[in-house]
């Protein structure tokens, strides 16, 4: 039922994984990929954009340190990389922290209409216009059903939805997929869901044509990945695990998270 070749089929294929991202991530972001098999590419030069997008197999959007550079930049990327067919992962980070954020993240969403769509609960809350006290960056809290508001931006926008949290939330507006492994180490790692978008987008370009469960397998390995790091942590150890988990994303394969992995379909 579950692709879990996949993850062996990464270190096979190695992608081509395109990355306009943010100042704090882009090394972690790199390294994770590289960790798993992926290659990846960091650039957001406005005049190769659209010949960066052509020989990628993948974009990777996230507006963690927005500018309007970078805004053309990712206009251009993923108009060009949609219009070949090829998938594109947006991760709007803090997007309901300010006015301009809130305003060019959803003008980029219906200018590019992603492939995938990965935040945090706060993100995505304010993608559903639900109520939710998110804090800047950060997940923020609310009493809002999450899983309907994932639903909710998936019918919006046409998309895969991906909310990260204690149990990752994966649907596409119809099928829907809770992925029970992780750790609570990873909201300590500034990068952590910046990461998992990358990784994300790495699967989705391992075949022609994108279905959702290629996301399930991705966040059930990044999940697991956190999960066996952390439980050889007997104390909060933030710098350790940030190392650790490069080293874990480097050894996982297919076995090992089909043994491993907690996936549960919900609808």
């Amino acid at each position: 039922m579950y692709p879990y070749q996949l993850v062996d089929e990464m270190r096979k294929q190695n992608p081509l994984v395109h990355n306009i991202t943010n100042i704090v991530v882009a090394n972690d972001s790199a390294n994770g990929l590289l960790a798993i098999g992926a290659s990846p590419f960091m650039s957001s030069a406005v005049p190769e954009m659209i010949e960066v997008a052509t020989i990628a197999d993948v974009v990777v959007l996230n507006m963690g340190t927005l500018n309007d550079e970078q805004i053309a930049a990712m206009e251009l990327a993923g108009k060009t990389a949609k219009s070949l067919g090829k998938p594109v992962v947006f991760d709007p980070v803090g997007i309901g922290a300010t006015t301009y954020r809130k305003q060019q993240g959803t003008r980029l969403l219906q200018l590019i209409k992603p492939t995938l769509i990965r935040g945090n609960a706060g993100e995505i809350a304010t993608l559903a216009e639900a109520e939710w006290s998110a804090k800047g960056v950060d997940a923020g809290s609310g009493d809002g059903d999450i899983i309907e508001m994932a639903k909710t931006v998936a019918l919006k926008y046409q998309t895969f939805v991906v909310v990260s949290g204690v149990e990752d939330i994966v649907t596409d507006g119809k099928k829907t997929y809770l992925v029970k492994n992780g750790t609570d180490y990873f909201p300590f790692m500034t990068g952590a869901g910046c990461l998992h978008s990358c990784i994300c987008g790495a699967y989705l370009a391992l075949t022609d044509s994108s279905v959702i469960e290629q996301v399930v397998i991705a966040c059930a390995m990044y999940a697991l990945a956190g999960e066996l790091v952390a439980a050889r942590l007997p104390v909060l150890s933030v710098g350790t695990f940030r190392t650790r988990l490069l080293d874990q994303l480097s050894q996982m394969d297919s076995a090992l998270v089909q043994i491993n992995a907690r996936i549960e379909r919900v609808d």
